[in-house]
C-alpha cells in the first residue's frame, strides 16, 4: 500500500471514480476543497466520477446539499444515493409503513404507491435515521424495536452508515438503529454500501456518462469508512484509495497525522488492501 499525497498519479491508471461524499467531500458542516479540485482536474482529464452515498435522499436533493456546501458541479458527473437504490425495496414492500427518522427525509417517499401510517398500524419499517441526531443514541429506541421485533417487522434501512462525522464530533445513522435490529433477529433490508445494488447503480450511471459499460478493474472506489467503502470495494471487487482522515481517524493517531504501521494493520483486519491512502483527497 502507498501513501501518496496527490491523487492525480493513482488516477491516471482508471476510468472511472466512484466517490464517497460524507468523510471525504465534506464533514456535514463544510466541504474540503482540495477534493472538489481533485475530482475536477480529473473529470477535466477524462474521467468519469460518480459520487456514491449512503445518503437516505433521492440524488437531486444531495445535489442541493452538497451545493450548500460549496462542491461545484463539475466535480462530479452524476450520483448514486442509497436512498436512490432504497425506493426499490420500499415499493415491493407491504404498503402501510411507518417512517423511523427526521421529517427531512420524506422525499425518499414521493411518488411510491404506499401509505405512512403509525408505529402500531404498520406492517413495514423504513428507517432514514433517528429522530433527533443531536441529542439521541440507539439505545433512545431500545423500546420501540423491541416492540417492531415482536410483530416481526420487516425493517428497511435507507442509510447504512454508523455513524458519520457532523463538524467535529460523530452522530448515529440509519445503520445503527438496523444493526441493532437484525442482533434481535429482525429482518434488515439494505440496498445502500457495501451492497451490490448501489453499485450497480453507479456503474451504470458512469456506462450512461461514458456511452459504454466500464470494468472493475477500469474503476476506483476512494472512501473513508471500513464497514461500506472498504466492504464495498473489497466484496465487489473494486480497487480503493483510502482516505484516513474520516469516521475512524482516532482510530490509528490523530486527524492529520495517521500512523502508517496501525493504518494497515486496522485495514488488514478488514481484509483490504488498498491501492493507496491519502490523509484528505487531494
Amino acid at each position: 500500500m502507498q501513501f501518496v499525497q496527490s491523487a492525480d498519479g493513482v488516477f491516471s491508471d482508471y476510468h472511472v471514480i466512484l466517490c464517497d461524499v460524507w468523510g471525504v467531500l465534506h464533514n456535514g458542516r463544510q466541504a474540503w476543497p482540495g477534493a472538489s479540485a481533485a475530482l475536477t482536474a480529473a473529470r477535466a482529464a477524462g474521467k468519469t466520477v460518480i459520487l456514491i452515498t449512503n445518503s437516505p435522499r433521492p440524488h437531486a436533493g444531495v445535489r442541493i446539499q452538497l451545493g450548500e456546501f460549496g462542491v461545484p458541479d463539475d466535480a462530479y458527473d452524476a450520483i448514486a444515493t442509497s436512498g436512490d437504490v432504497t425506493r426499490a425495496l420500499i415499493s415491493e414492500a407491504p404498503r402501510r409503513q411507518f417512517h423511523l427518522g427526521p421529517d427531512r427525509d420524506y422525499p425518499l417517499f414521493e411518488g411510491l404507491d404506499i401509505e405512512l401510517v403509525d408505529e402500531f398500524e404498520a406492517n413495514a419499517v423504513v428507517c432514514t435515521g433517528l429522530f433527533d441526531d443531536e441529542t439521541e443514541t440507539p439505545d433512545t429506541y431500545e423500546e420501540m424495536l423491541t416492540r417492531m421485533r415482536g410483530r416481526n417487522l420487516p425493517f428497511i434501512c435507507a442509510n447504512p452508515d454508523i455513524v458519520v462525522e457532523r463538524g467535529d464530533r460523530l452522530v448515529y445513522c440509519a445503520g445503527a438503529l438496523a444493526r441493532r435490529y437484525a442482533l434481535m433477529g429482525g429482518r434488515t433490508m439494505i440496498a445502500g454500501k457495501p451492497h451490490k445494488p448501489i453499485y450497480d447503480r453507479a456503474m451504470d450511471l458512469a456506462a450512461q456518462a461514458r456511452g459504454r459499460p466500464v470494468e472493475k478493474t477500469q474503476t476506483l472506489v476512494i472512501g473513508d469508512g471500513v464497514t461500506t467503502d472498504v466492504k464495498g470495494a473489497v466484496d465487489n471487487g473494486f480497487d480503493l484509495m483510502f482516505v484516513t482522515d474520516g469516521i475512524h481517524a482516532r482510530e490509528y493517531g490523530e486527524p492529520g497525522v495517521p500512523d502508517l504501521e496501525k493504518v494497515v494493520a486496522f485495514l488488514d483486519d478488514f481484509g483490504a488492501k488498498p491501492v493507496a491512502t491519502m490523509t484528505k483527497l487531494t
